[in-house]
């Protein structure tokens, strides 16, 4: 049974039991507001949602609590949330899969799984500013929940290829200032003034600054 182990307990007349170890089965430890921290996903009202900020608060009366910020993955709203601190809360139940973008549809980006030839779509709503860093034949990964994708993510380093740019003068060094170079992608980033047209740069995708040559 792929996704799942065998506990036993020498000793013990306790019978064997199977623990779940796939990243696609519920957690079987409980989770409350005190587990929250940026990054965790869970289920409110029913939708699931990404915490982008949090604090917990005590007061100097009155029980405490934890203030968050969370984006709704469905809708991609942002909405503040209150829970009382140690209350339990339901985890969402997201996975994570490695599919490639093979290209653009109309208003939807498709995604391949290269083993099924499955195809995944997301709207351009959904996939946002990181279009600007997509590329065909890139591997992605994509967020499922309740088997349907909710969100995807970009390889935090992408290689991309500077096709505008002013021209680099001589003796010019990383240290000496910088300018703004157009990639294929469409993405504008600021460059040292050294690189030129037609040069290979890595960019961080999650601040988009430039790394380095390629």
């Amino acid at each position: 049974m792929a996704g799942l182990k065998l506990s036993l307990f020498p000793n013990s007349s306790t019978k064997p039991f199977l623990i779940s170890t796939s990243h696609r089965f519920p957690k079987i430890f409980a989770f409350s507001s005190n587990d929250i921290k940026v990054g965790s996903n869970i289920e409110v009202d029913g939708s699931p949602c990404k915490v982008i900020e949090f604090l917990h608060v005590k007061p100097g009366k009155g029980a405490a609590f934890v203030r968050t910020t969370l984006r709704n993955y469905v809708t991609g709203n942002s909405v503040e949330k209150t829970f009382r601190a140690g209350s339990k809360i339901e985890e969402a139940n997201i996975y994570k899969e490695t599919k490639q973008f093979t290209y653009k549809d109309a208003a939807q980006y498709v995604f391949m799984d290269l083993t099924s030839y499955e195809e995944y779509r997301l709207n351009e709503k959904d996939v946002g500013d990181k279009a600007k860093f997509l590329k065909e034949g890139m591997d992605c990964t994509l967020l499922f929940w309740n088997g349907k994708v909710i969100d995807f993510e970009l390889p935090i380093t992408v290689k991309l290829t500077v096709v505008d740019v002013d021209p680099g003068v001589r003796g010019d060094t990383a240290q000496g200032g910088s300018k703004p170079a157009t990639l294929d992608t469409g993405a504008v980033v600021s460059v040292p003034l050294f690189i030129n047209r037609g040069e290979e740069i890595l960019v961080d995708t999650r601040n988009g600054q430039y790394m380095s040559r390629a």
